[in-house]
């Protein structure tokens, strides 16, 4: 049977658009990253989750869960089993498409340090590693899934989230609504813990005054308002906003006309703590009415309470 004829054989509960009505999810990424913790979130939610499903599968899986009410939210954790894995996760999400579904991918990953030290921490083999080092392991992984991390929907960046941190991320990635076009996260980030791997756009604030340098404002965050008054306060705090936010909202229209469905905005300073974090929540406001057209908005401050 061909692919056209299995399309002409889609069951009529489908959208306005000809997509099958039902939530799917393909997670995938790099070893160590965090797959399985953010199935287990999804499965916690109601979800029916199979994990370490070969690609090739995806599709049966799928028609199997069909017309099964109870499983109308349906991940699929699939990860790197032999070379041939992209090409096979390919070849799935294109028959997807062919029979009406619409998958998000979700592609999760972490620094070459952070998996370093989780593989450590387990005392197992990376599963590409070989005779090699660990550190071979995971540059030949992140080398075969480039492709698919620069299609993903999303890329989530763990390499400085616990479990909590993961779970809401995850919860902010699975929340349905359709009228949502596009989920915007503005988040806030120190640089001496890394520019986050999920960034579409970074934002260095460090060209403003630092209110930790102030003791009486040091033990404050961008969230109080003293250090907020003082970043904003800035008449190049000021301009920069401004400037920010015109090319954010051309940049929005953008991704609205290509189907865009997950940007992530990461404002910087040195430590996460003052200026980003004030700079983070005042796009989020000035931005707000974005959810007129669709676009849903969230902030998230990545290494608040770090320090």
């Amino acid at each position: 049977m061909t692919p056209q004829d299995r399309t002409a054989e889609l069951p009529p509960e489908t959208t306005g658009d000809g997509s099958r009505r039902h939530d799917v999810v393909i997670l995938t990424g790099m070893s160590g990253a965090g797959r399985t913790t953010a199935g287990d979130v999804l499965e916690d939610r109601g979800w029916y989750v199979v994990d370490n499903l070969p690609p090739s599968m995806i599709v049966e899986l799928m028609e199997v869960t069909a017309d099964d009410p109870q499983r109308q939210k349906v991940a699929a954790v699939v990860d790197v089993r032999s070379r041939d894995f992209t090409t096979e996760l390919s070849t799935a999400l294109q028959a997807l498409a062919e029979r009406g579904w619409r998958p998000r991918v979700v592609f999760v990953d972490a620094s070459d340090e952070a998996l370093v030290r989780r593989f450590d921490a387990v005392r197992r083999p990376h599963p590409l590693q070989g005779e090699g080092l660990l550190l071979d392991g995971i540059r030949r992984e992140r080398r075969m899934l480039s492709d698919l991390r620069s299609n993903a929907d999303v890329v989530v960046d763990t390499s400085n989230y616990n479990v909590h941190q993961l779970s809401a991320k995850v919860d902010s990635l699975i929340e349905t609504g359709v009228k949502v076009r596009l989920r915007l996260a503005v988040m806030s980030f120190g640089f001496k813990y890394g520019i986050p791997l999920d960034a579409d756009t970074v934002l260095d604030l460090r060209f403003l005054p630092n209110p930790y340098w102030d003791p009486a404002m040091r033990p404050y965050t961008g969230k109080d308002g003293a250090v907020r008054d003082f970043v904003l306060g800035q008449d190049l705090a000021g301009s920069f906003l401004d400037h920010t936010e015109r090319m954010l909202r051309t940049a929005v229209a953008g991704y609205l006309a290509e189907g865009r469905r997950f940007v992530t905005v990461a404002a910087g300073c040195t430590g996460g703590k003052h200026r980003s974090v004030a700079i983070a929540e005042e796009l989020a406001l000035r931005l707000a009415d974005l959810e007129d057209v669709g676009v849903q908005l969230t902030t998230f401050h990545r290494d608040l309470g770090r320090e």
